[in-house]
């Protein structure tokens, strides 16, 4: 089974310098940093105004006229939401009243992720979420900030190594990464006194 793509003189493909660093580099996360601080925030704030409000946290009544716009077809226009199968999900979450805890899932969700994201604690598991949400009031016509909150969230998932650095990851990734690792590296040591270059004659 081929593992790498290559060329067509066997050279395996290569990311480009610029990616690799933006993406693995501890110094990296000097420019993740402002990136996961500003959206962990919008996500806060977001979510404390749902848990403030009795129509999210006790009825969902916000969540079931947001659902109820989403799948109204008007007469003349384009509808909300594109896609017919979405459109049916929404509208049997509707008939269920899932509405009425939906909304505190929701509500709890977003303070998480963004208490997460300021932190840095699992942040391209927090950004994943935070983008799943944005994905589904995309998906549900509601277009506003999401697009950009998702390209953000993407980033930040693509650098999950390092857009947590400077944050709680700096401790949890390390340790997160040993679940997967199937085999240890072993360093051997350089005996003092030979060049690191020194090739074996």
């Amino acid at each position: 089974m081929v593992n790498s793509v290559t060329t067509r003189k066997g050279e395996v493909v290569q990311n480009p310098k610029i990616i690799t660093k933006l993406l693995n580099h501890p110094l990296a996360s000097l420019i993740w940093l402002p990136v996961r601080v500003w959206l962990g925030w919008q996500w806060l704030e977001a979510g404390l105004h749902k848990l403030e409000n009795p129509a999210w946290m006790q009825t969902g009544v916000a969540l079931k006229g947001f659902w109820t716009n989403a799948v109204s077809i008007p007469a003349s226009g384009t509808p909300a939401i594109h896609y017919a199968w979405y459109r049916a999900l929404l509208q049997m979450l509707l008939n269920a009243q899932a509405y009425t805890w939906f909304a505190k899932l929701v509500s709890v969700g977003e303070f998480l992720v963004g208490i997460a994201l300021i932190l840095g604690i699992f942040t391209g598991f927090s950004a994943f979420m935070g983008g799943f949400m944005n994905w589904n009031y995309m998906m549900a016509g509601s277009a506003s900030v999401n697009p950009m909150y998702f390209a953000l969230s993407v980033g930040l998932v693509l650098a999950w190594k390092v857009s947590g650095y400077l944050g709680a990851d700096y401790f949890l990734v390390p340790r997160l990464a040993g679940l997967w690792r199937h085999e240890k590296e072993k360093v051997s040591p350089i005996p003092a006194g030979i060049p690191t270059r020194a090739k074996a004659r």
